[in-house]
């Protein structure tokens, strides 16, 4: 994902930092647990469609 376009996304739920997950190819917010697909370099940030972290996840760096 374009380092660019990642500095400007924010978490459409709570307007905080998204931390990408290369592995996973999502989006992460730890402030409200959400993980947010990418499907062919592109982020799927509605909410209805994010993942929820689990607690482990949510306490990772």
């Amino acid at each position: 994902m374009d380092k660019k376009l990642l500095s400007l996304l924010v978490c459409p739920v709570c307007k905080g930092t998204l931390k990408l997950d290369k592995e996973k190819s999502e989006l992460t917010c730890k402030l409200d647990g959400l993980a947010f697909q990418i499907e062919d370099e592109i982020p799927v940030m509605m909410a209805e469609e994010a993942r929820v972290l689990s607690a482990d996840e949510k306490l990772a760096k």
